[in-house]
């Protein structure tokens, strides 16, 4: 699998950014941008630690829950035991073996594993909530997670299991084996026993005290970790759309009319206005598009409406990221451990539940889906000669018959288009009851994130067709207008596009050159050249 967001360099601002590769948790200023370069990162380029008032909290957190357990008061988690055996009293003496079992029974994951991005970005999101020092965790048993963070011994974590209410629970628990030295983790490009890969690492597994199981599964971690991922690579599909848009309407002899700002200013929805905006940078100076005195002035939709469509469909990828920004530094446990004044509390609540993140999923899964819908749309305009009014030969080929040219590119698209379809149905609206009717209600967070991420995998796809179609369109264009000159934007795009894949003369073998305009899509190559354009503010 290429290597994603390769030239991505976050911004992290803040003091809890040290020197390049070091990155301080304190469980209140983790961006996703650190959490996404952490998960691409390799064994050894990040180092991790946590500031000075983080490791105070961590610290008087696990003092209150050792104060508990001396004065024998009823906590759930520490002294009873969990879900619906809430109410069963747990000795002091089997403190240990409480905190053992529950990783042990709740590591029920079943599927593929998880990539190691993921379990690294889930390893980083739930030392930072931990380091919010409302967890009660050993600061050792903290240290030891961060460590594995940092020399690359990943758990292994199946893909299916988790319900993201009481967290994450059976992905956690297969992250926390490996801790205690059992289950399964892969070190050094071998997978191994867990106790064998904290071995050769140089690390020794831990004995869980009191709350300590509890505090490592019972989070939102992994349904984070997704969004992490997601908002990132949504971000970047978001902007290629476009991208796409943009060069489409050339190769289509398409108008700027519909992008005028005085239309947008009238219905003044944020994205929809920056969108028109951005569409008006990209094509700055474009001859491939109609005059202004054409007697033509509209567009199909596909075209005409990019900034409607495209601008609701960003307001998706932002709502993702202002929940997964809150979610990302947020106390997930239960329970949770506060002081007041000199006397512990623990207080019972909800966190773990994954909702808001479910449904932020699901929505981040339909606009992204709609992005794939209306460039699939703009691919088949850009090969039906009808559809296009012959502005370009049926199936961008000149000799039609012989050669099929881009027909079986728009198959392609249409299939990803209608596998998203089905993908979309949003996962938070079903749900299960759990725990003998106790845990009567869950999110299905995990499933959402994973759709999510698998309708932008599709979209990617779906948008470097279209670019390599609409690449091919202006060539055709060139023709009967040698001296036309695309945008100050899309003139970009082509370039990129033409330094790796050539004009299309005669039938060739399709999918190396999709491939080809594919890596510059999802490594975020085409979006990182064109970023001074799409975040400009002269309009």
């Amino acid at each position: 699998m290429m290597e994603r967001f390769a030239q991505y360099t976050p911004d992290v601002p803040g003091p809890q950014r040290g020197t390049l590769g070091h990155i301080l948790l304190d469980g209140e200023h983790l961006t996703i941008e650190q959490v996404v370069e952490a998960a691409y990162a390799d064994p050894g380029e990040i180092t991790f630690g946590l500031t000075t008032a983080a490791a105070a909290k961590v610290a008087r957190a696990r003092q209150a829950v050792e104060q508990f357990v001396t004065e024998g008061r009823i906590v759930y988690g520490i002294t009873t035991g969990f879900g619906a055996f809430k109410d069963r009293l747990i000795p002091p003496e089997q403190t240990r073996e409480l905190q053992r079992n529950i990783i042990m029974s709740h590591a029920v994951g079943v599927g593929e594993p998880f990539p190691t991005p993921v379990v690294r970005a889930m390893m980083l999101v739930r030392a930072n909530a931990l380091a919010k020092g409302h967890s009660g965790i050993r600061p050792e048993t903290l240290a030891l997670l961060l460590r594995m963070l940092e020399v690359g011994v990943h758990p292994i974590v199946p893909l299916q299991g988790s319900l993201g209410a009481s967290g994450d629970l059976a992905p956690l628990a297969h992250m926390a084996l490996v801790m205690i030295g059992e289950g399964e983790a892969e070190f050094g490009g071998r997978r191994t026993a867990g106790g064998e890969a904290l071995a050769r690492a140089g690390l020794a597994p831990v004995t869980l005290e009191a709350k300590e199981g509890l505090a490592l599964t019972n989070g939102t971690a992994l349904m984070t970790a997704l969004g992490c991922l997601a908002v990132i690579e949504a971000e970047n599909v978001a902007a290629v759309a476009d991208i796409a848009g943009a060069l489409s309407l050339e190769a289509l002899h398409g108008t700027l009319w519909a992008f005028d700002e005085r239309v947008h200013a009238l219905r003044p929805h944020p994205r929809q206005v920056d969108c028109a905006a951005r569409m008006r940078r990209l094509l700055r100076g474009s001859t491939f598009v109609r005059p202004a005195d054409d007697l033509d002035p509209q567009d199909a939709y596909t075209l005409r409406c990019i900034p409607q469509v495209h601008g609701a469909c960003h307001d998706a990828v932002k709502y993702a990221r202002w929940v997964v920004e809150i979610e990302l530094n947020s106390a997930t446990d239960n329970p949770l451990i506060f002081w007041e004044g000199e006397r512990p509390l623990a207080i019972s609540g909800g966190n773990f539940h994954g909702e808001p993140l479910a449904i932020a999923f699901d929505y981040l899964g339909l606009g992204i889906t709609e992005l794939g819908n209306i460039s699939e749309r703009r691919l088949t305009r850009l090969t039906d000669g009808t559809s296009n009014r012959h502005v370009l030969p049926d199936f961008l080929t000149e000799a039609g018959g012989l050669n099929s040219g881009f027909m079986l590119t728009q198959y392609t698209a249409a299939a990803l288009a209608s596998e998203n379809k089905s993908l979309v149905h949003p996962s938070s609206a079903d749900t299960i009851p759990t725990s003998a009717n106790w845990e009567d209600h869950v999110s299905n967070g995990p499933i959402s994130g994973r759709q999510a991420r698998r309708i932008i995998r599709n979209v990617e796809k779906i948008l470097a067709i279209e670019l390599l179609a609409a690449a091919q369109g202006i060539d055709f264009r060139r023709r009967a207008q040698p001296a036309a000159r695309l945008g100050q934007g899309t003139q970009i795009a082509y370039d990129m596009i033409r330094a790796r894949v050539p004009f299309v003369e005669r039938d060739t073998i399709m999918y190396p050159l999709m491939n080809a305009v594919h890596e510059l899509v999802a490594t975020g190559a085409l979006r990182d050249a064109l970023w001074p354009l799409l975040h400009s503010e002269e309009l």
